[in-house]
């Protein structure tokens, strides 16, 4: 099957926050309430209109199989370097374990690659032991320690 990738529209909200929603984690920090709460669009909007941020639809056959988020980020370190954060990447639970994952990775680096970032980096909550295997399988590395604070 051919993934086909595409920029989301705010008539995807619904189907990207329930994607969001059937992770367990997702589960208890994101709000499933119908009309979707203000903030949602809020972000949405926000991502759609900074061109340094890609949320992208990830379908088979017009049907949702995944997304992903890509910041493109500018640094003063590395040379002035830019790199791409890659956040919120989710695959519907229908479409895991055939490969879609990986495609859609390739697909990110090699946006990436044409931002000229240097670097493609990404988090991954220390519950999700197979998520950070999967990463690390694709070759990224865990070289630094992340450090959070709640607001």
């Amino acid at each position: 099957m051919e993934l086909k990738y595409r920029s989301a529209k705010m008539n995807d909200l619904e189907n990207l926050v329930s994607l969001l929603i059937e992770d367990p984690l997702g589960s208890q920090r994101e709000d499933a309430s119908i009309p979707l709460k203000s903030s949602y669009v809020d972000a949405f909007k926000a991502i759609d209109v900074d061109p340094n941020n890609e949320l992208l639809i990830v379908e088979v056959d017009e049907q949702l199989v995944g997304m992903l988020q890509l910041t493109f980020i500018p640094y003063l370190t590395h040379i002035g370097s830019w790199r791409c954060l890659i956040e919120g990447v989710r695959i519907h639970e229908s479409f895991r374990g055939r490969g879609f994952g990986e495609q859609m990775f390739e697909h990110a680096i090699k946006l990436a690659k044409t931002k000229n970032c240097k670097v493609v980096q990404l988090t991954s909550d220390k519950q999700r032991p197979d998520a950070i295997r999967f990463y690390e399988k694709l070759g990224f590395i865990a070289t630094h320690e992340g450090f959070k604070l709640a607001l």
